[in-house]
């Protein structure tokens, strides 16, 4: 038989779980309306992946998890989701939180689900997943999910594994059910478990007041190598610490989980839980919950949908709310009272007691603390729930967790003995949830300080990114008003543009640069033209012998790419002999080029100033005309291009000014001519320059006059223009078999297309609006 051991304390209080064993466990039905909250379990809330209106069926997701600590939630029966808003959950602090409600249809109609009986083949961390899956979490205590207390370490050795059969609290009869009616169901989950992180030994540990159960466990545990191990009753034994230090003399350090002494505990709901999901596929949407207390008339446990209200749960059991003091959900000593029937079972509900007032009655206003040491005795813990509860009167929170506030079980043993009547727990519940909540609001300065930071590194970035583009801004304004001063001055004065001309021809010279240039060029040239006609002529003897049809075109092409290598190589040994080291002959011309820069531009100066008024005039004219004949056509080309608006209506204002310029132009050298000349000049034809500047005017003219709509039209239907242009023009240049102007083709168009569907996008927006 196995040494089991003792700890700390504990309390006997009256057990009152008679009641509900009398029956077997019953069906609760589908009640009207089920009340889901999001968060039934330690961890992150699940997210919500359904829509008020619409229609679910049983074992559907509903909900998704939300990082690692988190599990999924499934609708418990098939209906319509009606609302997902905030309701009143089982708190102890009588909160709300979000809910998912459904509107049950009663036809219970199951999603397509399936299991596995051959689990040992499947990889472990598959095994795990199906049990996350599954909603999966501790059904006996918090709710932490199972997935995670499964996902031990490889460096993590597990010694034992143990299945907590206790059930310590009075009145509940929950896991007592389970073993007495379900001990094949609990041992097979066991045995998933086991192979799961593989124990050393598998321990199911019971109380000796459920002999009915213990007598089933043994029965269906007889051929494995799982033990049955009973020790006596005593309050709090089921807690988690106390369970692993009976069973195995461990004790679980301060702040320390089980698996750090080598141990992992489950509860038996869950266990069976474990295994409905892997064997059968099915995910965790109901529960066996005790409903006792004397205000029922029929104390027995249901299986129920989670997500059933208290009230529907407690009418299958004869409710007499006439009789009831208090609802708890939970038992007496652990539980907590709600301030409603229409709070939702969840899965870490184990029982609904509704008890008279003679049978739990009110407890009395507490008194003064005696400091009679007897909550020490009682506490499970090893704490000191005395001076806990001064530290926790007055606030402070350090010393309460100096003294290990977290390591109480919150089992209520100290507030039982205590003589005084203090309510301990509530203190060290409410001490418990006020440091968490400052934890949070620690962290939450903390990032809010570092995004604050963060911000500040920014901006003064994208400051100084800023400041370094004005600096470059303003250095580039002033190096372009220099070179313009300069140019200015150069215009002004043809000696100085001469001598400018001839230092900056001078400097080439000197560095060799414009020579080595030229050479390069006229080099790469030879090779780039060579590299084609051999690729041509690779084109060329492949389509003899595959494709007679295109010899002809492609030896037109071979002939056009010999005839140009033939001039690049022809260029290049002119270059090179125009190069060549001066003769003897050389040396007599002057050796100074800015001189003689100087002296053409002197004498330029003075034919200049020998001319007459009138000759000045025309050559200005003439300037003027040529300028503005150049802006009229790169007016057209950006037109043709497509450029945005704001290019083309500066190349517009370039034409008007010129144009200006050229009718002033003309009027001083009508001024200065013979008083015949402007009369034949008037009679004359426009010249092609204001025929140019008419329909350059027009044309913005018109397209001032255009709506948007009919702006975007013109746009496109020019692009489609040029589109087809260009498309003959490839065709031409593919016949004639010239690569080079193919590839230059083919990447305009290619453009040219991207630019007709933004244009065609747009002409489509228009219409839309």
């Amino acid at each position: 038989m196995r040494k089991i051991f003792d700890f700390h304390g504990g309390i006997h209080p009256a057990e009152n779980k008679y009641q509900s064993v009398r029956t077997p466990i019953a069906q609760a039905g589908i009640p009207a309306q089920l009340i889901l909250p999001l968060a039934q379990h330690i961890g992150a809330p699940a997210m919500p992946v359904v829509e008020v209106g619409e229609k679910v069926l049983k074992g559907q997701v509903i909900a998704e998890p939300v990082g690692f600590v988190s599990v999924p939630l499934h609708a418990p029966s098939s209906g319509l989701i009606t609302a997902i808003e905030d309701r009143q959950i089982a708190h102890p602090s009588g909160r709300t939180a979000r809910c998912i409600v459904i509107d049950t249809d009663g036809q219970d109609e199951w999603i397509a689900h399936s299991g596995t009986d051959n689990y040992r083949e499947l990889d472990k961390s598959e095994l795990i997943n199906r049990i996350r899956n599954a909603g999966i979490a501790g059904m006996g205590g918090a709710g932490f999910p199972s997935a995670v207390k499964l996902s031990v370490r490889p460096d993590t050795r597990i010694d034992t594994l143990i299945i907590n059969g206790t059930e310590c609290e009075p009145y509940i009869t929950a896991d007592d059910i389970l073993m007495r009616e379900r001990a094949d169901k609990i041992i097979a989950g066991a045995q998933i478990l086991s192979h799961l992180i593989s124990p050393g030994e598998i321990l199911i540990g019971v109380e000796d007041n459920k002999p009915e159960g213990i007598a089933a466990l043994t029965e269906a545990a007889a051929d494995t190598d799982i033990q049955i191990v009973i020790f006596p009753t005593k309050y709090p034994s089921g807690g988690e610490k106390q369970l692993i230090e009976i069973l195995t003399g461990k004790q679980v350090p301060s702040g320390g989980l089980p698996s750090d002494v080598g141990i992992v505990c489950q509860n038996i709901g869950t266990t069976v839980a474990i295994r409905d999901a892997v064997i059968d596929g099915r995910p965790l949407v109901s529960r066996v919950t005790t409903v006792t207390g004397d205000s029922v008339a029929e104390p027995q446990n249901f299986e129920t949908l989670l997500g059933t209200p208290m009230g529907y749960l407690l009418e299958q059991a004869g409710y007499a709310p006439e009789k009831n003091n208090r609802l708890i959900m939970g038992g007496p000593m652990m539980g907590f009272t709600v301030p409603r029937a229409d709070v939702p079972i969840v899965k870490t509900t184990n029982c609904v007691l509704a008890p008279t007032e003679a049978e739990l009655p009110t407890p009395p206003p507490a008194q003064a603390c005696i400091r009679c040491g007897t909550c020490s005795e009682a506490c499970p813990a090893s704490l000191l729930p005395q001076q806990m509860f001064w530290f926790a009167q007055g606030q402070e929170y350090e010393k309460l967790e100096q003294h290990n506030l977290f390591d109480c079980i919150e089992c209520g043993a100290c507030s039982y003995v205590c003589p005084s009547h203090i309510p301990l727990v509530q203190y060290y519940r409410a001490s418990k949830a006020e440091i968490l909540q400052q934890r949070k609001d620690a962290e939450k300065s903390e990032y809010s300080l570092k995004r604050f930071e963060a911000r500040q590194e920014r901006l003064a970035r994208e400051e100084a990114e800023k400041e370094a583009k004005r600096a470059a801004r303003k250095k580039a304004a002033e190096a372009k008003a220099k070179q313009a001063a300069e140019q200015g001055a150069i215009e002004e004065d043809p000696i100085q543009a001469a001598i400018e001309r001839a230092k900056a021809k001078k400097a080439a010279q000197a560095e060799g640069a414009s020579g080595e240039n030229e050479l390069e060029k006229l080099e790469k040239a030879v090779v780039n033209t060579r590299k084609r006609l051999d690729t041509a002529t690779a084109k060329l003897e492949t389509a003899k012998s595959e494709n007679p049809d295109l010899v002809d075109a492609l030896q037109t092409g071979v002939d056009k790419t010999r005839a140009k290598l033939a001039a690049a190589e022809k260029a290049l040994q002119d270059y090179q002999q125009a190069n060549a080291p001066e003769s003897a002959s050389a040396a007599a011309e002057p050796a100074d080029a800015a001189q003689l820069a100087i002296q053409k531009a002197m004498a330029a100066r003075e034919a200049d100033a020998s001319k007459s008024p009138e000759e000045k005039a025309r050559d200005n004219l003439t300037k003027l005309e040529s300028r503005l004949a150049k802006s009229q056509a790169k007016l057209a080309q950006s037109r043709d291009a497509g450029d945005e608006e704001k290019i083309i209506d500066a190349l517009v204002s370039t034409v008007e000014r010129l144009t200006g310029k050229v009718e002033e132009a003309r009027a001083e050298l009508a001024k200065l001519a013979p008083a015949a000349e402007p009369a034949a000049a008037a009679a004359e034809p426009p010249s092609a320059a204001d025929a140019a500047i008419a329909r350059a005017k027009a044309a913005r003219e018109a397209t001032a006059a255009m709506s948007p709509a009919e702006k975007a039209r013109d746009n496109l239907q020019k692009l489609e223009a040029r589109l087809q242009k260009s498309t003959e023009k490839l065709a031409a240049a593919r016949e004639a078999g010239d690569d080079t102007v193919v590839e230059a083709l083919e990447a305009s168009l290619e453009k040219m297309n991207a630019k007709i569907d933004d244009a065609r996008a747009k002409v489509a927006e228009m219409g839309d609006a």
